[in-house]
């Protein structure tokens, strides 16, 4: 299992994620909690978060939670869908295992605001590299 000063060295290896303002809130196995202050880089043109920062959001949540268990877990599927605009922060992406099996992973990741709104809701699939047993 994983424990947090591994969870803590996983998500400081992450240079895009800190790059963008994330801040690892909580990591547990198959979950994991990612909060992101909102800035004025993070706008689009029409004053609102733009979707590339949402999913980076989500995805990195999604990366620290399908490597909570200790095995290596690569992206292989996702997708978001936008459920309302966001011009403020912070917001809070919430990821959590759905399924898992040896080989796959599947997690959904909710982002919201401090009042709780839904913003976005984010599905990932993984491949995990579990050792082969011989």
């Amino acid at each position: 299992m994983v424990t947090p000063e591994d969870s803590a060295t996983f998500f400081a290896a992450d240079a895009f994620a800190r790059h963008n303002g994330m801040k690892c809130v909580e990591v547990g196995p198959g979950r994991a909690v990612v909060k992101m202050e909102v800035r004025d880089y993070h706008l689009n043109s029409h004053g609102t978060v733009h979707g590339g920062a949402l999913f980076t959001l989500a995805d990195t949540a999604f990366a620290l939670a399908s490597n909570s268990h200790g095995i290596p877990a690569a992206a292989i599927n996702a997708e978001i869908s936008y459920l309302t605009a966001a011009r403020t922060g912070p917001l809070y992406a919430e990821a959590e295992e759905y399924a898992v099996n040896p080989k796959l992973a599947s997690y959904t990741v909710r982002i919201t605001n401090d009042a709780a709104e839904k913003i976005a809701i984010f599905q990932g699939m993984v491949y995990r590299k579990t050792p082969r047993r011989d």
